[in-house]
């Protein structure tokens, strides 16, 4: 089973850049088109958009990306 989190939580993931961490700022339970790339995703293996801590950037990852960091 997929890790789920929701909406706010704190978390890191990988990047070209290293490391980045964010709050996520919604969670898509159904396919989604983001930046001209379909992203599929089910209530069973949701999407979550991420904003960046240091920077407007918004990305988008499934949960198995996502490391949940302590508030």
């Amino acid at each position: 089973m997929p890790k789920t989190f929701k909406r706010g939580d704190h978390v890191s993931w990988n990047s070209e850049a290293g490391r980045v961490r964010g709050h996520i700022l919604r969670v898509h339970t159904g396919d989604v088109d983001y930046k001209g790339h379909v992203h599929h995703a089910s209530a069973d293996d949701p999407q979550y958009e991420i904003k960046s801590d240091k920077t407007d950037h918004v990305a988008m990852h499934k949960g198995r990306a996502l490391r949940l960091l302590k508030s």
